[in-house]
Order: structure tokens, then sequence, then C-alpha cells
């Protein structure tokens, strides 16, 4: 079965202490136990009119899109979702099973 990914693209609002929600998501997936990795990345190369002041990126995987729907559903993620949600100005979200073409090396 494909991994499941969700993967957010954002836009903080300009008074919003980034590292600070960064870190409560850090903390977020390391109490959810199907949440399988996190990455998150902010911009620095794009140009402007490409990244349509989107600044940041993060993404979660899922082993299977069972789990990920569990993720949805936890208490944690539920709580934490309200202190995102106030944070940001803008975002877009894509949820998709993963389709592997170069699978990464160890």
């Amino acid at each position: 079965m494909a991994e499941f990914v969700h993967l957010v693209v954002v836009k903080f609002k300009e008074d919003v202490v980034v590292e600070d929600i960064i870190k409560g998501l850090e903390k977020l997936v390391s109490e959810v136990d199907s949440v399988k990795s996190f990455v998150w990345g902010k911009d620095i190369e794009s140009m402007e009119m490409l990244r349509q002041g989107f600044t940041h990126a993060l993404m979660m995987t899922f082993s299977s899109k069972d789990d990920f729907n569990a993720f949805q559903t936890h208490p944690n993620h539920l709580e934490y979702s309200a202190t995102f949600s106030a944070a940001i100005e803008k975002i877009v979200l894509l949820d998709f099973p993963a389709v592997v073409v170069k699978p990464p090396t160890a």
C-alpha cells in the first residue's frame, strides 16, 4: 500500500513567531504515532512571483490513508489546529497517496 502524504504550503501572518509554530508542530508529530515522518522548510530561492507569497512548506508522511485519518481526528491535532489556523494568512493543503519514482537511499 502506498504511503500517504499531507503537504501544507503556508504564509504566516506578519506578527507570528514562526519558530513557535514549528516547535508546536514538532511536539505534535512526536506525540502522534501515526505520523511516519515530518519535514519542513522555508523558501529561500523562489522568485516572489512564483511563490505567490507562500513562505513555508510542511510535509507529513503516513504509512496509509487510515493513519492519516487517525491523525486528523487525534485530540492533539484537533487542539493544535486552532493555534495553527490563527497563525496563517493563506494556505494550500494537498493530501495524496505517494507515487514513488525514485526511492530514498539509505
